[in-house]
């Protein structure tokens, strides 16, 4: 069976700390164990060290960036959607215990829980004294993302966008609709249009309603011409 250590490549020494990092609530209620045996303690400390991580690489990347142009990079880096895709990219994804009715659910999939259980983990390394090789890790990891996210920071931040450029014109603001849901419960497609003075001007999908509002908007500024006049 894969392990953490083969996923993240850093030697782990305490193995019931990555064991815990990786087992779902539903596991342990499943189990009869006790409640610290699950990842949620870890997820909390993990959270903070990725934060930690991310900021000090923008804060060094970015050495003429404000603290708000840094934020908005960070939020989108640490979200649970790029936190989910890159644990399903390293495989811990796969690795992760759950309760045998919620695998078969296919909770494993869920971008909360792959993003929890892998800032579990980085919680899970800085107890087990490997903060230094982690942060290297980190950065091997997140650089790239920063990267991208820098350089398509409209495309994320597009609703933002959207809303400041309709309120120049009229007080109307964008309305988002949700029109469809498709899929399986783990894995739901959802399809938001947005309108503006009654008119639909895009429609897109999503894994999450959010996710749909943003490319939607995206869409949306495209049509417009929002995002030329920016340039």
């Amino acid at each position: 069976m894969k392990t953490v250590e083969d996923v993240f490549g850093i030697k782990t020494d305490d193995k019931s700390l990555f064991l815990s990092a990786i087992t779902h609530p539903s596991y342990t209620q499943e189990k009869n164990l006790e409640y610290t045996k699950c990842y949620e303690r870890l997820e909390f400390l993990g959270d903070a060290v990725l934060k930690l991580a991310v900021s000090n690489i923008l804060y060094k990347k970015f050495p003429d960036y404000h603290e708000g142009d840094m934020s908005k990079i960070r939020s989108i880096a640490v979200s649970d959607s790029v936190l989910s895709e890159i644990s399903k990219k390293m495989g811990l994804a796969d690795i992760i215990l759950a309760s045998e009715h919620d695998e078969k659910q296919g909770i494993k999939k869920l971008e909360s829980v792959t993003a929890c259980a892998f800032e579990a983990v980085l919680g899970a390394y800085f107890l087990d004294n490997k903060a230094d090789l982690l942060d290297k890790k980190l950065q091997e990891i997140f650089i790239p993302y920063i990267e991208e996210i820098n350089a398509n920071l409209d495309k994320y931040n597009a609703k933002a966008l959207l809303q400041e450029y309709t309120q120049s014109l009229t007080r109307e603001t964008p309305k988002y609709r949700l029109v469809a849901e498709n899929g399986p419960a783990h894995n739901r497609i959802f399809t938001v249009e947005v309108s503006y003075n009654g008119d639909v001007i895009a429609q897109a999908d999503g894994k999450s309603k959010k996710e749909a509002e943003q490319r939607c908007a995206y869409l949306a500024c495209k049509k417009l011409g929002v995002l030329e006049c920016r340039k």
